[in-house]
């Protein structure tokens, strides 16, 4: 006996957000980028023309991309079809690359700020395996020692190493965007 394989059914994955395990990468970045103050960002839209994506959903796209080598906006669009975890952080939307990279450009200064403050909280809850943080508030034991306490000083360290390694992630972004070759398009060598 065989299980079932019926690719026809309404939905092949649950509408719910069981689609990935918990504690994975993507629900930490969906997360952490709920959290984050946007309002600067939303101000920005003049709210004429078609609806927008979200700005949430946009930017935690953007750095799940980049968290896990993902930087032309070809290959995100193509992954919010392909992947299921891209999937779960669009919402089960599909934002055409055009907007994807547009966004990205308009909001570069915005982005490499929230980019740093959402890796100094990964970094400061001492998160090697992304996604064991949580956000709700629940008191936990902690290990409160002077030697993995971090200082201020070495947060602005920290701090400074992440905003050159955003920077390199924006550089990489905007590098393969304009070295991407649209699908169904071959350029002859000669």
């Amino acid at each position: 006996m065989f299980k079932q394989c019926d690719r026809e059914t309404v939905y092949l994955f649950p509408p719910r957000s069981d689609w990935l395990p918990e504690g994975h990468l993507a629900r930490f970045v969906v997360e952490i980028v709920e959290q984050c103050n946007l309002e600067r960002l939303k101000a920005s839209y003049a709210g004429r023309g078609s609806e927008a994506y979200s700005p949430e959903m946009l930017v935690a796209l953007l750095f799940y991309g980049y968290a896990t080598g993902v930087f032309s906006s070809r290959k995100l669009e193509r992954s919010t079809y392909d992947s299921v975890a891209f999937r779960y952080v669009a919402a089960n939307s599909h934002p055409d690359h055009d907007t994807i990279a547009t966004f990205r450009r308009r909001f570069l200064p915005m982005l490499k700020g929230l980019f740093v403050q959402i890796l100094m909280i990964a970094t400061e809850a001492g998160v090697l395996k992304l996604g064991t943080v949580s956000l709700d508030g629940t008191k936990m034991k902690a290990n409160a020692s002077k030697h993995k306490a971090l200082s201020y000083g070495h947060a602005c360290k920290v701090e400074n190493q992440l905003k050159v390694e955003v920077a390199e992630l924006m550089k990489k972004a905007e590098a393969a965007d304009k070295a991407d070759i649209p699908d169904g398009m071959s350029i002859p060598k000669n």
